[in-house]
């Protein structure tokens, strides 16, 4: 046996996802260097590790085992690392941020500078829907989540990080310098909303409900980056968060369509459950945004306050 602990890294995330591509984007590999791997990793066994049924990866009982010890293995190498870094008085541990989609603008921004400082903490981030990132938070497997709408039937803490702008926003096939209603600018093309469990959505109907507005036309989409195209492409409008169309803004690939009730203000909040137990890295960050936000948004979205 001649295995490396890059491949037991490799093994267990293939096996935690069941999936070589889903492993490859956390890893942050190329999906055939993680199958090159897998394989040279599968190569020191007689009996396999993982079977493949159509396109699925299964991981067989003998796999689960390997697992289970590879898992071990990789503490145990944790331990030591962490040992090592407190015995030279350097903070470590492991922070997990859960980030709703849009907030893949924000969030790397406020960790940045805190990851430089200290070296021996280990980031694990998950950009993925509301619905999902309360979720994660309920079943206490992050230490915190991004969120621009707080969730109801919880009990959190917060930092508001930033305060998030909400814009009607339409290609630049047509002239809105001149106000109209928005049920004139539907007329033709669809309003595009983003798929159940989003905040963005959740924002955008909360508003039509305000503004007592008719919507006959509307298209559903599953990503920020699908409406844009969609928009850019001229397939309809939407209500859209302005941290994330910053540069067709600017470059005059998208416009802002002025409309009463815009824009929509919500914040960017940093979330946890109330009276969780942070580790010593979650507490030296929370300690860091207490001092340092307000320099972070000076410096890096100085932009967002002129527009």
């Amino acid at each position: 046996m001649n295995y490396t602990l890059n491949q037991l890294r490799i093994f267990l995330k293939v096996v935690q996802n069941q999936s070589v591509t889903k492993a490859s984007e956390e890893l942050h590999l190329t999906q055939p260097a993680v199958s090159i791997q897998l394989k040279n990793f599968q190569d020191q066994f007689e009996i396999p590790l993982t079977e493949v049924v159509g396109r699925k990866i299964y991981v067989t009982d003998f796999g689960k085992e390997i697992a289970e010890a590879a898992e071990q293995i990789l503490q145990q190498v944790n331990t030591i690392d962490y040992k090592t870094l407190a015995y030279k008085g350097q903070l470590f541990g492991k922070i997990k941020i859960s980030v709703v989609s849009t907030g893949k603008y924000v969030m790397p921004y406020f960790l940045a500078d805190f990851l430089k400082m200290h070296p021996g903490v280990e980031l694990e981030m998950d950009v993925t829907n509301k619905n999902k990132v309360v979720k994660s938070l309920q079943n206490n497997e992050v230490d915190f989540a991004l969120v621009s709408i707080l969730p109801e039937k919880m009990k959190v803490e917060k930092i508001d990080l930033m305060q998030n702008k909400l814009f009607l926003v339409g290609n630049m096939e047509e002239d809105f310098t001149k106000k109209k209603k928005i049920e004139d600018i539907l007329e033709n093309r669809p309003l595009l909303f983003r798929e159940n469990g989003s905040g963005t959505r959740q924002t955008m109907e909360r508003f039509i409900v305000q503004q007592d507005l008719m919507i006959s036309k509307r298209m559903e989409l599953t990503s920020n980056e699908a409406i844009k195209q969609a928009i850019l492409a001229g397939l309809g409008y939407s209500i859209m968060p302005l941290i994330g169309i910053r540069k067709e803004i600017q470059n005059k690939d998208l416009q802002i369509i002025p409309l009463k009730g815009l824009p929509i203000k919500t914040n960017w909040s940093l979330i946890w459950v109330k009276g969780k137990n942070h580790n010593p890295a979650a507490l030296a960050y929370l300690d860091y945004l207490k001092k340092e936000k307000e320099a972070i948004i000076h410096s890096k979205f100085s932009w967002y306050e002129t527009m």
